[in-house]
């Protein structure tokens, strides 16, 4: 939503010979990922060249991603004499416009915001601070409603219209199921007002940020124009997990956290756009910082695990998942990270039992999910004897579910076993998600295990112009095509695999290509 200022390929030149050695060092630092030393680089080329929008810009962003508001109000007071901030600047402006009371500064940030992007936050802003909403706003469809719908139920709250504000909170979680930030933010402006019946019915629940927000209703910020709008920022911050959304992402977040400096939602946004933004050392500390009692500690638990993950750590996050299912009071969904992440290091044996462990504790209330990564774990440890049973029970649990069709109805045709019902329950995985390459290479090998080449080889043709890497499509149209007598097709789709293959799918590539399919030489 932020536009940015772009850079002049030549701005480098106007900085002298000092400040142009820290502005250089500040690109690299910015392009590994490391926003602490690059805003420090960027602040002292900025003091050189106090003027330089080119600098400012980037300053604006390493010093919010590194936490130094200083550098980025100096930044855009730059940005803004040169006519070129960017529209969520005034977040910045306005929060501190909130912080020091200071109302003409509220006033210019929302008239700012008003004919910017971001326009459909001016009312919603406005509200908290008692001012009117700038004049000719446009609607900005059914997301910004929803913030609006929910923002306007807090404010009844807030005020004290507790009727109204419990009426409007009512509304809102019969139509959108409750959004869980929602209903901690509304359980606690609920506990201010002395209704702690009504608030700890809207944490209900299992769901460990509402069972730790519970034990401390009634504490924290009050329900002012702090709490409104950091909640507002911090909802709309984890909300952006798109690509090219960090940016703003990490000044909604920084700006919340700047409004409520114990508000862990928004330290949650702020680490996971840090860490989407190849600032993972920042994000990690960012999650660091909260403390282990906090209702987020699971969630910032949980993303730590995550960023790992993104960051190609399998090893580190497979570390933290053990650590978190250790705990004597691991949940279900920390002990089914720890199995998906055992499952991802091709470790199915060791994920099993974990996977039992999460299945018994989940009970009744255990998903499809949790039955089908089982059965997977199961026969990918070679007992397909204990698998079937949990996959049959995915399907029965979920018979609309492609995913759990596809698995159980390719493992038994692959096996020969109950092919007609197989079958069938691959044409209906293909009827549900008819653009999912690998339930259409799915059904295709089934047509092919049935002798019809003809069907199958669109099937899998097509899934291999939707999957061009995949190890597994590639080599199922290898073997199509050499039943075809295609044999040359059939050995470039066989290396199109192996280009991607480890283990025992490489060794066995490498047999084909060599020699064609074992099947051939009977």
């Amino acid at each position: 939503m932020a536009t940015l200022v772009a850079a002049p390929a030549s701005a480098a030149s106007t900085v002298p010979a000092a400040p142009l050695t820290a502005y250089v060092h500040a690109r690299a630092a910015d392009a590994e990922g490391q926003v602490t030393i690059a805003a420090r680089g960027y602040a002292l080329a900025l003091a050189a060249q106090p003027s330089d929008p080119v600098i400012a810009v980037r300053a604006l962003r390493q010093a919010l991603a590194a936490g130094d508001l200083p550098l980025a109000r100096r930044a855009g007071a730059v940005l803004r004499a040169a006519d070129v901030a960017p529209p969520d600047l005034d977040l910045l402006m306005f929060s501190d416009a909130v912080l020091a009371r200071d109302v003409p500064g509220q006033r210019a940030a929302l008239d700012r915001l008003a004919g910017s992007p971001l326009g459909f936050l001016t009312p919603l802003l406005a509200g908290w601070v008692d001012l009117p909403a700038p004049d000719g706003l446009a609607d900005g469809g059914a997301i910004p409603r929803r913030y609006a719908a929910e923002n306007a139920a807090l404010r009844l709250l807030a005020t004290g219209k507790i009727t109204e504000g419990v009426a409007a909170t009512r509304a809102l979680l019969s139509t959108t199921g409750g959004d869980g930030d929602f209903r901690l933010n509304a359980a606690q402006l609920l506990a201010r007002a002395g209704e702690r019946d009504s608030a700890r019915a809207l944490l209900a629940g299992d769901d460990p940020v509402m069972v730790r927000a519970a034990r401390t209703l009634g504490r924290g910020s009050k329900g002012d124009a702090r709490f409104g709008v950091s909640r507002l920022f911090a909802r709309m911050a984890g909300d952006l997990s798109a690509e090219g959304t960090e940016a703003l992402a990490i000044m909604l977040s920084r700006c919340a956290l700047l409004l409520d400096p114990d508000y862990s939602r928004a330290r949650i946004a702020l680490a996971d756009a840090l860490a989407r933004d190849d600032a993972v050392a920042e994000a990690q500390a960012t999650l660091a910082s909260i403390p282990a009692g906090d209702p987020f500690a699971s969630n910032a638990d949980a993303l730590g695990i995550v960023i790992l993950q993104r960051a190609g750590d399998l090893s580190g996050a497979l570390a933290l998942a053990r650590d978190e299912a250790g705990n004597r009071d691991a949940t279900t969904a920390s002990l089914r990270r720890y199995a998906d992440l055992l499952l991802e290091a091709n470790r199915p044996a060791e994920a099993a039992p974990i996977y039992a462990r999460a299945l018994a504790q989940a009970g009744g209330a255990a998903d499809w999910t949790l039955y089908l990564q089982r059965g997977a774990a199961l026969d990918r440890a070679g007992d397909w004897a204990e698998a079937l049973p949990m996959l049959r029970r995915a399907v029965e649990l979920a018979p609309q579910e492609p995913a759990a069709l596809n698995y159980l109805g390719y493992a038994q045709v692959d096996r020969g076993e109950n092919v007609a019902d197989a079958t069938r329950m691959l044409e209906r995985a293909h009827a549900l998600a008819p653009k999912d390459p690998a339930i259409a290479d799915s059904l295709g090998w089934a047509r092919f295990r049935a002798g019809n080449l003809a069907a199958a080889l669109p099937l899998i043709e097509g899934a291999v112009r939707q999957a061009p890497d995949d190890v597994e499509i590639n080599e199922h149209l290898g073997d199509l095509y050499w039943a075809a007598g295609r044999r040359v097709e059939a050995r470039y789709a066989w290396s199109a695999a192996a280009v991607s293959a480890a283990g025992p799918d490489a060794a066995r590539l490498a047999t084909k290509l060599a020699n064609g399919p074992a099947s051939s030489h009977r």
